[in-house]
């Protein structure tokens, strides 16, 4: 999939320089607003895939990517990570009212655990969550230079315990720490959820469009398509979930790129980050 010359035209115009490690400066809001479109903008399909509205039906999602594609993470020898246990796409139509889907990875840490960007990146979505199964959520969009992929990159990072300090518009780095993990977020009957364990719930989405919609507590970009935030630290396309299904079994194990305590990163080259900080062992 080949991204548009005018959407690279404008990701040059809006690459800025990024902050020191931890220290996140104010974005261009002109940017956001340069490219944030209307609900009514967006495809129906798009709208209702993506956003997964309560009219909207979950084989819209499905034909979005919302499906499982087999994945699993491969973390480098001696480096020990916090690992998902629940995996991408997975039913979780006996935690809802309806027949629904996992849209992302959950990946379990202590309470407080810092949660870091995955790559660097524009806050484009900061939301208490309140009503949400998700609760206090951050979504970054990532362009094709923050990634090193060419498509329109967002990540989303959700069930903080506390709202995060960084704001929508502001540039974040790689491996930044966005806030502290928790378990906010509503369960099936719409009240706080006490027994889901602290977590994060890790999702990404994709498109080769730079424009995106904000509707409610939802990100959802223009022709978007959900991925499999494992095929993330494939590094490069194909990303969509037909294509990561279809894949032999031999590279159904993606290579993880992590960021250790120290703030060190491997590969020393990466621009992908696992969401958690990883200690050698």
């Amino acid at each position: 999939m080949k991204i548009p010359w005018a959407v690279m035209i404008g990701f040059f115009a809006m690459a800025d320089a990024v902050p020191a490690f931890g220290q996140g400066s104010p974005g261009p809001i002109a940017e956001l607003e340069r490219v944030r479109v209307s609900g009514a903008e967006l495809d129906p399909l798009t709208r209702c895939g993506i956003g997964r509205f309560m009219s909207c039906d979950i084989k819209d999602a499905i034909a979005k990517g919302l499906f499982e594609t087999g994945l699993a993470p491969r973390f480098p020898d001696r480096v020990k990570c916090r690992e998902i246990d629940e995996a991408y796409a997975i039913s979780y139509t006996h935690k809802r009212d309806r027949e629904q889907y996992h849209g992302g990875i959950d990946i379990p840490a202590p309470t407080g655990t810092p949660i870091v960007a995955a790559a660097a990146g524009t806050v484009v979505g900061k939301y208490l969550g309140e009503q949400s199964f998700r609760g206090i959520e951050i979504v970054l969009r990532h362009s094709p230079e923050d990634t090193g992929i060419p498509l329109w990159i967002y990540t989303q990072y959700s069930h903080f315990s506390e709202m995060p300090k960084v704001e929508v518009g502001q540039r974040v780095r790689m491996g930044e720490v966005l806030g502290p993990t928790g378990n906010t977020g509503i369960g099936r009957h719409g009240r706080q959820s006490g027994k889901r364990r602290p977590a994060i719930h890790f999702g990404a989405f994709f498109s080769a469009s730079e424009r995106y919609a904000d509707i409610r507590d939802r990100i959802i970009p223009v022709d978007g398509y959900w991925m499999d935030p494992v095929a993330l630290f494939r590094k490069k396309i194909p990303l969509d979930s037909a294509s990561m299904k279809a894949l032999p079994a031999g590279e159904k194990e993606v290579p993880i790129s992590v960021m250790f305590e120290d703030g060190k990163t491997f590969p020393a080259d990466t621009k992908i980050v696992w969401p958690y900080a990883c200690s050698r062992r």
